[in-house]
């Protein structure tokens, strides 16, 4: 198992990702380095096509690196193969998609159980009541994802992500694809989250109210980090 009070939980040193395309290799991130402590909360931002889904992708171990050093609470992922790396998410991460994500013919209660069948939760459902209670969703626990708002539908992904309590939180683009409303409690969801459970938080987004809550905003321009600042000191 991996040690989640590990101070900096996630460690990347000259990461670079390069694909292979029919136009020949594409280099999407260059040369990363970046320390991130347990419990804090960073902004991915930057233009399209910079490289932020990937960067969080590859730290998920969804992406595989080129070279380099990309370690989670210690462990050396680069080196894991994929059994190995399904096990570090498990253990360390919540993932949480812009397009949601949901499985259509399940409710939002079983889109939370699954996750928490396959790491051997004695009382899934009960965890996942508790998971939506927590995202403001007890009163639509029995409701498929196509009864759902976009909000609701996000915070169902949330909960699924957050139902494990997990190290570490990456979400992509949570707010794109909500109005401002939602989006603010989408938000305010997020942060209470992270700092109830101390979980790390990283967003990439393209938000600048979303951004402004996070303690650090990493700039990420064509694949390289132009500008790495915290913004709030107190909590460094």
């Amino acid at each position: 198992m991996s040690d989640k009070k590990t101070d900096n939980n996630i460690v990347l040193e000259n990461v670079h990702l390069n694909l292979n395309t029919s136009a020949g290799q594409i280099s999407i991130l260059r040369g990363i380095s970046l320390k991130i402590k347990s419990g804090e909360s960073v902004a991915i931002i930057g233009p399209s096509g910079g490289g932020k889904t990937t960067l969080i992708m590859a730290i998920a171990g969804l992406e595989k690196i080129s070279s380099g050093s990309l370690r989670v609470a210690g462990v050396e992922t680069s080196e894991l193969g994929e059994d190995d790396l399904a096990v570090s998410r498990r253990e360390n991460f919540g993932i949480v998609f812009q397009d949601f994500h949901l499985i259509p013919t399940m409710t939002a209660t079983e889109n939370v159980v699954v996750p928490l069948e396959i790491s051997g939760s004695k009382d899934p459902f009960n965890a996942a009541r508790k998971a939506l209670e927590a995202v403001n969703l007890g009163h639509r626990l029995k409701h498929y994802p196509g009864e759902l708002s976009g909000g609701e539908k996000q915070r169902v992904a949330i909960a699924r992500a957050f139902a494990l309590r997990p190290n570490i939180l990456l979400a992509d683009e949570p707010t794109g694809n909500l109005d401002a409303k939602t989006g603010s409690e989408i938000m305010d969801i997020l942060f209470a989250l992270n700092k109830q459970n101390n979980t790390t938080l990283m967003l990439v987004t393209h938000d600048s109210q979303l951004a402004d809550q996070c303690q650090r905003h990493i700039l990420l321009q064509d694949g390289e980090i132009a500008k790495n600042v915290v913004m709030n000191k107190s909590d460094d």
